[in-house]
């Protein structure tokens, strides 16, 4: 039988934060949350069950007597990931706050840390993916029990195109619409799998690249889906990667005298990540990307979660890393 653990979870606020509470609380386990005190819905869209506790995860004092409060815990789950991943909100979160949470654990008794990490981290160009990977290397050392989730791209992350097309305009693409391709997995898949790795052991001290199912799909064969499902033409305009090169170029000069276009000079440069690499096993020999190499989990596919924004069943928060 399953062992019933006392987890403290990170980041819970999020989709996939939220999804995760939900799998951790079906599979019988005691969760403890640290949320920013905020006006309205105290919960945060979060299951009954939940125990929730305000304060701030950036702040280690606070984290430890808001969040962990002296108590004794079994694991942590941290589904926490900057929000804009600019340079200061990458270290401040992606790394420096789990620095803090996983001394404050340590402390506290926990033997065990699950996290959401990023596929991307295998090809790392950007302040987010370092911050991420540098935090991976202290997890990994750490002497707790690990598993390092580098999970492909979210339903969220491929959803803002929907109205878009909805409305009868074009599906953008960059380039030919083939540059890239990811295993789209949902946030309830992804929220599942964590919550298995507590008592998976074939996930323990690992690190685990996963994709939802199905064959890894480009961005035309995105909007090729969307098209069928509206019986519609298919209609694509083409961005030129250039394009996104002479932004970054000139807010990168821009970025000198503001620290503000400095940020957006990082955020363009994200969003030609995105429209450049897979998000999928990167092959280090072959420096290719391998859909046959990248795991598969859950039931949710792309095109059902598609059809069912279209029906008004569901709607998606985009955040702040919607390309369009």
């Amino acid at each position: 039988m399953p062992k019933r653990r006392r987890v403290f979870l990170l980041g819970a606020t999020g989709t996939i934060g939220r999804a995760t509470a939900a799998a951790l609380l079906a599979k019988g386990h005691e969760v403890v949350c640290l949320v920013r005190p905020k006006a309205g819905d105290p919960r945060r869209g979060l299951p009954l069950g939940i125990t929730l506790r305000f304060g701030e995860v950036t702040d280690a004092a606070s984290l430890q007597r808001d969040g962990f409060a002296g108590e004794r815990f079994d694991a942590v789950v941290s589904c926490l990931a900057s929000r804009s991943g600019a340079p200061k909100d990458a270290w401040a979160i992606d790394h420096r706050a789990h620095v803090d949470a996983l001394n404050i654990a340590k402390a506290a008794g926990v033997t065990q840390f699950v996290l959401l990490s990023a596929i991307c981290v295998q090809r790392p160009l950007l302040a987010f993916q370092q911050a991420k990977l540098a935090f991976e290397a202290e997890l990994t050392s750490s002497g707790l029990t690990y598993s390092i989730v580098r999970a492909t791209a979210f339903f969220k992350s491929l959803s803002g195109q929907v109205k878009r097309v909805q409305a009868g305009k074009p599906f953008l693409i960059f380039g030919d619409g083939n540059l890239t391709a990811c295993k789209p997995i949902s946030d309830a898949d992804l929220g599942t799998y964590l919550a298995e790795c507590l008592n998976d052991h074939s996930r323990h001290n690992r690190i685990l690249p996963i994709g939802g199912p199905g064959p890894a799909l480009t961005a035309k064969e995105q909007g090729a889906a969307l098209f069928k499902l509206l019986n519609q033409t298919p209609k694509y305009r083409r961005v030129p990667v250039g394009f996104l090169d002479g932004i970054i170029a000139v807010l990168s000069v821009l970025g000198k005298l503001s620290p503000k276009l400095r940020d957006k000079a990082e955020l363009a440069r994200i969003g030609r990540y995105y429209a450049t690499e897979s998000m999928l096993v990167l092959n280090h020999a072959t420096g290719k990307y391998d859909a046959n190499a990248t795991p598969s989990s859950g039931k949710d596919r792309l095109v059902d979660h598609y059809a069912s924004l279209l029906r008004g069943e569901s709607r998606v928060e985009l955040g702040e890393h919607a390309v369009f």
